[in-house]
């Protein structure tokens, strides 16, 4: 066992850059070079005083999570924006509901909407979660400025898809894995609650999607558009990933954030 502490910091223009950058491309996965990162990266690194990188060995190293938002209406002229509420209005074009919401909150300008960037690398504990949202709580709270004061804020996360094919398969191999457990373990396991197929086959990668999406009006989960290096088929290796985007209204977000905490940290 390794104890690792975790350090939480502001945004570092300074030395952030690139991590941020990495991040945000594990975020969009495929369609991340139609974002502008570049410009989408300044526009977080712009707002140090809002938002929460981990960190582990200083504010001078790499962040290995990020969580932040950026007003869409303040910043509705800048590439990576436009770019990304195209995006929104054509992913969300199969959900009439959702995309009628996004239309109105896009075209009008007696309200902001604010989006939440939120990733952190591979194998990092779900428990750094809540207490970036708690900070990020306080810190819209404590706005004097008027420019993080939203109606609604967007939340874009990963998901991935799994086949009745590949279900089966990754089923089989848990039940032969568990032919080597002891007894006392296997009768643990029997009684433990165990997580039921979703009826499109679409996982989260992130277990706060459970709660965000409880805080959510609308959600809709979307295939990339740009097309994988190689078509996927029966032997293709790894997961078949996609996007999910959920709209909350602001008013739900401190009970998300509340909620989130109970469920999430230990002890």
């Amino acid at each position: 066992m390794i104890d690792v502490d975790f350090d939480f910091f502001n945004p570092n223009p300074d030395v952030d850059y690139q991590a941020i950058k990495r991040l945000l491309v594990q975020l969009f996965q495929r369609d991340a070079d139609s974002f502008h990162l570049h410009e989408l990266t300044e526009l977080i690194l712009g707002q140090s005083m809002i938002g929460t990188t981990v960190k582990t060995d200083g504010q001078e190293s790499d962040p290995y999570a990020l969580l932040t938002v950026i007003n869409m209406h303040h910043h509705q002229d800048d590439p990576s924006i436009k770019a990304l509420v195209a995006y929104f209005l054509q992913k969300s074009s199969s959900n009439p509901a959702l995309h009628a919401s996004l239309q109105n909150l896009f075209s009008q300008t007696q309200n902001n909407v604010g989006l939440v960037v939120c990733e952190r690398l591979i194998n990092m504990p779900v428990q750094v979660i809540p207490p970036m949202y708690r900070m990020l709580k306080d810190e819209l709270q404590g706005d004097a400025t008027g420019a993080f004061r939203f109606s609604h804020l967007i939340v874009i996360s990963r998901t991935y898809h799994l086949s009745v094919e590949e279900e089966t398969y990754l089923t089989n191999m848990k039940s032969k894995s568990s032919t080597n457990k002891k007894k006392k373990a296997k009768a643990a396991a029997s009684n433990a609650p165990t997580m039921s197929r979703p009826m499109d086959g679409v996982y989260s990668f992130h277990p706060e999607d459970e709660f965000i999406m409880q805080a959510s009006s609308h959600a809709i989960d979307y295939a990339f558009t740009a097309a994988p290096v190689e078509p996927r088929d029966s032997e293709s290796f790894g997961l078949d990933t996609r996007g999910r985007l959920m709209l909350i209204p602001f008013e739900n977000f401190e009970k998300l954030v509340q909620t989130m905490s109970e469920a999430l940290t230990i002890g």
